[in-house]
């Protein structure tokens, strides 16, 4: 908590808070919405709404703040000695719980970066399914109008590929779906707790200060006693820096067994029979083309390796389980970071 004792300090002569610009400005990707593939759309509808959202919660947290100055002055202005010592230390808080909102909004921004991380995924994928897609129809057309046709062949040699390759895709994005999507609203929930439980304290130690007005109605010509809370409001305030200082958050952990993912999301570590990889190169090897060349793997990240797609002898397969173990244990394990 940066605190204060009071807000009006910080006032501008006007008696207005000047506003700060919005972090998330319009740039060229609010076009890109209509250009995304289909298969990716959705996510980034959901990306691109959390940043209205978090220039909401800035928005509110800009706002409060003015209102937290306004009540200050608001009560200076009232020549009241209780509610102006008051209303200036209620302000202090109110604009601190503001803090927190934006703290929030800063959160907000880091498990949308992770959402990222899937939408571009899917984007990658795309092609994939396109490419399968589109070689099928082209069987079916030839079949329809040249069922004699020696391209038939050919188309069906490459759709093998494409289906290979397509698994492999279609794993990666499994992969980095889950653990990503776990990350995300760890992070998401992890700070929406945070928040709440800080804002918590700052508002029941308002509540604190409330107490110290005399409400006790007198006839007129009366005057009501002098202040006697002044010490007591300023010990609240330190009362909520020290809560603020020491606050821990306090969540059920998300585990996470992504740490073993190999290269291109992989699992490191193949377990019997053909690996997704050992797929992979199976698809650039079965179907050659006219001129005897081999097609690349078209998944980007995709470490295909050397092995065959069948099954090896014993001592093969131990020692390229050992091989694939130790690069397993190259990769950094994933571990979620709460909001501190």
């Amino acid at each position: 908590m940066n605190r204060s004792l009071s807000v009006r300090s910080k006032k501008a002569s006007s008696g207005v808070s000047e506003k700060q610009p919005s972090k998330h400005r319009f740039t060229m990707a609010s076009l890109r919405g209509t250009q995304q593939p289909e298969l990716s759309k959705k996510l980034y509808k959901i990306i691109k709404t959390e940043n209205h959202v978090i220039g909401a919660h800035e928005s509110a947290a800009r706002e409060q703040v003015s209102v937290a100055r306004q009540l200050s002055e608001w009560g200076e202005a009232t020549e009241d000695e209780t509610i102006s010592e008051v209303s200036d230390k209620l302000g202090v808080l109110m604009a601190e719980i503001a803090e927190q909102e934006d703290l929030y909004a800063q959160a907000l921004e880091d498990y949308r970066g992770v959402l990222k991380q899937i939408r571009n995924t899917e984007s990658s994928v795309q092609p994939s399914r396109d490419h399968k897609a589109k070689i099928s129809d082209e069987i079916a057309k030839l079949k329809y109008k040249e069922p004699q046709s020696t391209k038939i062949v050919q188309l069906e040699q490459e759709l093998v590929r494409a289906e290979a390759q397509s698994l492999v895709a279609e794993a990666q994005l499994t992969n980095i779906t889950r653990q990503k999507f776990k990350e995300a609203y760890d992070q998401y929930f992890a700070a929406t707790i945070e928040r709440a439980e800080k804002q918590t304290i700052l508002a029941k130690h308002a509540r604190r200060l409330i107490n110290l007005v005399d409400d006790t109605p007198i006839v007129p010509g009366d005057a009501h006693p002098p202040f006697a809370g002044a010490e007591e409001s300023r010990q609240v305030l330190n009362d909520a820096e020290d809560d603020l200082r020491n606050y821990q958050l306090h969540v059920e952990p998300i585990t996470s067994n992504a740490g073993n993912l190999g290269v291109g999301a992989m699992p490191g570590a193949p377990v019997g029979g053909a690996s997704l990889q050992q797929t992979a190169q199976y698809a650039n090897t079965v179907g050659t083309s006219e001129d005897g060349g081999y097609a690349e793997s078209s998944v980007q990240g995709t470490d295909v390796g050397s092995q065959p797609p069948y099954p090896v002898s014993e001592s093969e397969r131990l020692e390229q389980q050992q091989a694939d173990e130790m690069k397993a244990t190259q990769q950094q394990p994933v571990s979620f970071q709460h909001v501190a």
